[in-house]
């Protein structure tokens, strides 16, 4: 038993209607109140009918009356307006900090057998290895109460990436093709490349790059410069090119190269190891000379697809870094699942802030739109997902399911999910 758990039953009043305190005198909760998220009481503005008395003031929930004076409240006068006392089991009778007798409600003889088992079941281990916490009781959950909460679900995972945007908003004082530009550069980098792919970007100014933006070899230059990759010596034209060109536009730009040391490519697959990946963002800036209003005007998703689906330079069909040729020889263009990968947590992200910020409905219906066009994703957690019959049917769903296990299931947040609250109703 939590606190947690005595909290939410309070706020909603899973209780008998017919209370009485310790001593026999029936109680009449009249409103709950607020939760108090600072200091103090658990919950202010409470209007308790106590016997023919009506009392407004706070209540403090424990699951022990003897918690009382366990936290010292006996000596705190913030704690003097405390109306009633309510706890799971009744121990040891307590005062307030001016003397007076405290009323106290037990709540064990007032809660559901059925409250209680449903809310350990629900806290209890999984019975498999499953992600889901309750995926024991997950098959009592209608469809329809699951789907319902994915749209609530989808919004906050967008908001939860907006806090990122608004991070790049406040550097670049905002200029939205210089966030966009940034985001595009993380998001290729992947997961293990993402810093350094935006600290690349961050490197070398948009409108630098700009001016080269018909020259795609000016632009490797200009970013393999940049990301170290050109400090070494080379044997191949190709790399020796890349490295003439970048020292002519460094000395008439003052750049400041990062280190090469800052790229991994442990563990990462050959055709997504960072130098493949920056031919193939040279490629989209070649494409887009002003990308956020390139991509402003895309409201379909096969249309973004094909834009993000870069093709790396010619070299890169037989290598995977320079001087080190492969036998294998093929094209490397960005797959179709990386492509939504970028549009899932760049653009929709940054569209709907920009709806946001401009007062633009819109724009944030169309992120939500275009998320609902894209295939769901396929990793660990949506795996998990669907071995306990959940499957969702675009990204809109996949997306919610990821919010719904990080920031809920992860946690054991139960008690603020809608699919708890229907599994401790249930029955």
């Amino acid at each position: 038993m939590k606190e947690d758990f005595l909290h939410y039953v309070w706020q909603h009043q899973m209780i008998s209607p017919r209370l009485t305190t310790i001593d026999g005198q029936p109680i009449a909760v009249l409103s709950v109140g607020e939760v108090n998220k600072n200091a103090g009481p658990d919950f202010f503005n409470c209007r308790i009918r106590i016997g023919n008395v009506e009392w407004a003031g706070s209540v403090e929930i424990h699951i022990h009356s003897s918690d009382w004076n366990r936290h010292g409240h006996q000596f705190d006068a913030a704690y003097n307006n405390v109306v009633l006392h309510v706890v799971y089991e009744y121990d040891t009778n307590v005062t307030l900090q001016n003397g007076k007798s405290l009323p106290t409600l037990e709540l064990k003889p007032f809660l559901h057998p059925l409250l209680v088992s449903n809310y350990d079941s629900l806290m209890a281990p999984p019975k498999s290895d499953n992600i889901v916490p309750c995926s024991n009781n997950l098959a009592e959950v209608p469809q329809i109460v699951i789907k319902g909460f994915f749209e609530r679900l989808t919004v906050e995972r967008i908001e939860n990436k907006a806090h990122q945007v608004h991070r790049l908003l406040k550097e670049s004082h905002g200029g939205w093709e210089q966030i966009c530009y940034w985001l595009m550069a993380r998001y290729f980098g992947g997961k293990v490349n993402a810093l350094p792919f935006e600290l690349l970007a961050k490197s070398i100014d948009l409108s630098i790059l700009s001016r080269w933006s018909d020259n795609k070899e000016r632009l490797e230059a200009l970013l393999f410069g940049q990301s170290g990759f050109l400090d070494d010596e080379f044997t191949d034209d190709y790399p020796n090119r890349l490295k003439q060109d970048y020292y002519a536009l460094r000395s008439a730009t003052s750049l400041k190269p990062l280190g090469k040391y800052v790229w991994k490519f442990y563990r990462i697959r050959p055709s997504a190891f960072p130098t493949i990946r920056i031919s193939q963002f040279a490629d989209l800036l070649s494409h887009s000379k002003n990308i956020f209003s390139t991509l402003l005007e895309i409201t379909d998703v096969q249309r973004l697809e094909t834009l993000f689906r870069r093709q790396a330079s010619e070299y890169w069909n037989n290598h995977f870094q320079f001087d080190q040729r492969t036998e294998i020889n093929s094209i490397k263009r960005l797959g179709t699942m990386q492509a939504d990968l970028i549009i899932i947590n760049a653009w929709i992200p940054l569209l709907f802030v920009y709806g946001v910020e401009h007062q633009q409905e819109r724009y944030k219906e169309q992120a939500l739109y275009l998320l609902s066009q894209i295939k769901s994703e396929n990793n660990s957690v949506i795996r998990g997902w669907k071995e306990v019959g959940i499957s969702p049917s675009d990204a809109s769903q996949s997306q919610a399911l990821l919010q719904l296990y990080e920031k809920y299931c992860h946690d054991h947040r139960c008690l603020e999910c809608r699919i708890g609250y229907h599994i401790l109703k249930h029955k």
